[in-house]
């Protein structure tokens, strides 16, 4: 019988992608709805990797499964890196991915397509009861786009333009984002440790 292996996010796009990332291993991958409810557990950490392990711990303590988790965000280097640990939240709470995508443009109204570079950065754990925790780190640059763009997947999605491509995370499939993806890049270093413990 397959180990459970819980996402560890409350966010139903993230918990989708985390959950099609990870599918074909030999674990039975569920969702926070396939367990009684908690609180969310406070992301009062400063970095993306002190989030991701806030966030793992939390739930592997409190439902003794193993849990893979992440926190991520987008760095905008003429926002001197900003909204980086607070992307989610960055318009306020409560989270709206529309309100963070336009303060996001008002903040780069003035920005040239050339300063409008940013990065998508992912810190993934895998921790299981009575274990250290696994970190894998995935990130992808690109730049920010003038205007939205698609109706695919969540977040800066539609603003996002990875490098060597003209359109935005959110006018791709997510097989092909998930490719390239900072999310896709630490869930493969991920998925990668799971097969060698299996």
């Amino acid at each position: 019988m397959p180990k459970t292996l819980l996402i560890g996010s409350n966010n139903p796009g993230k918990a989708r992608e985390l959950a099609e990332l990870l599918e074909g291993l030999p674990w039975e991958v569920k969702s926070l709805r396939d367990f009684p409810p908690a609180p969310e557990p406070e992301e009062s950490g400063t970095t993306f990797e002190e989030n991701a392990l806030l966030k793992a711990r939390y739930f592997c303590e409190r439902y003794q499964v193993a849990v893979v988790a992440d926190d991520s965000g987008l760095e905008v280097d003429a926002l001197n890196g900003a909204p980086g640990v607070y992307s989610a939240r960055y318009a306020g709470e409560p989270a709206d991915h529309a309100k963070n995508n336009e303060k996001l443009l008002d903040a780069l109204a003035e920005t040239p397509w050339h300063e409008r570079t940013a990065r998508f950065v992912c810190c993934a754990v895998f921790l299981a009861p009575d274990t250290e925790p696994h970190i894998e780190y995935g990130t992808v640059e690109g730049h920010i786009a003038m205007e939205c763009f698609g109706g695919q997947g969540f977040g800066y999605d539609p603003l996002f333009v990875p490098e060597g491509h003209d359109r935005t995370f959110g006018e791709m499939e997510n097989a092909e984002k998930h490719r390239m993806s900072h999310r896709g890049r630490a869930l493969q270093k991920i998925r990668a440790y799971l097969k060698a413990q299996a």
